[in-house]
């Protein structure tokens, strides 16, 4: 039987599923330097799959716990935006479907912007239902960020067009009528409060962007309000702006001394 070239191989590889097949211990066989190299290459896609897949299933141990219990509308809760300088905090509530596959996802911090923005559209196009909470900077000045951050996740849990039965909340325990598990790191424990986390934080990022547009001196596009060398740079260049915490150090400091 003529040898397959190196082309043909790699085009055939993108079919193959496990390495059982006998086309598999043909290459395994086959002592051509360029054949083993796209093998290499092959095992270690699949290694990679498996982990992806696997890490996939561990994100939705809760929901099925869940699931199982009855629960049919299991809300998925994150915020993003505690610890900036300047900005609103924003929160998401996620219900996503039983049958929602999305591999790769994890907490958004995780994720490239690229792979963010990507997750971000899936999770709108395939979910139940997907909310917002926002509190403002002056709202956060006035409560605290604690408590803003409770606030926009109990906004974004009430804003969902389909009402959930269940919530599972990123370490937060919250005042809901609904029952409810606060898991700690829980934006890397569960596919909803993972879909929420992506949610919130792309939310916020566009809106800091937008914000960057509108006072480019500050550079808000590239640190989204945290406190970079180059974010305080401007601060004791320009001053601040009714987008800065002033309940938050080093800011509150900045404005006790003006």
């Amino acid at each position: 039987m003529e040898k397959l070239t190196i082309r043909e191989i790699e085009e055939k590889l993108i079919s193959v599923n496990g390495p059982d097949s006998i086309f598999m211990q043909t290459l395994l066989n086959d002592e051509r330097k360029g054949v083993q190299q796209l093998l290499n290459k092959w095992l270690k896609w699949k290694e990679q799959e498996r982990k992806i897949f696997e890490k996939y299933l561990l994100m939705t141990k809760y929901e099925k716990k869940y699931l199982k219990q009855g629960y049919q509308f299991i809300a998925g809760v994150d915020e993003v935006g505690r610890g900036p300088l300047a900005g609103p905090v924003v929160a998401s509530a996620v219900i996503l479907p039983a049958d929602f596959y999305l591999p790769g996802i994890d907490d958004s911090k995780k994720l490239s912007e690229q792979k963010r923005n990507e997750y971000f559209a899936k999770i709108h196009e395939k979910a139940i239902a997907v909310s917002i909470g926002i509190v403002d900077v002056n709202e956060i000045d006035q409560i605290n960020i604690y408590e803003a951050s409770k606030k926009a996740m109990l906004a974004a849990i009430s804003g969902l067009h389909v009402q959930p039965d269940f919530v599972l909340v990123d370490a937060v325990k919250l005042d809901t009528p609904y029952p409810l598990e606060a898991i700690i790191k829980g934006d890397g424990k569960s596919v909803s409060i993972a879909a929420a986390s992506i949610i919130a934080k792309v939310t916020r990022d566009r809106m800091m962007t937008d914000l960057g547009k509108e006072y480019e001196a500050y550079g808000f596009a590239k640190h989204m309000g945290y406190g970079t060398k180059a974010h305080l740079e401007a601060i004791r260049k320009y001053g601040i702006t009714r987008h800065h915490r002033k309940s938050f150090a080093p800011i509150k400091n900045y404005v006790k001394k003006e």
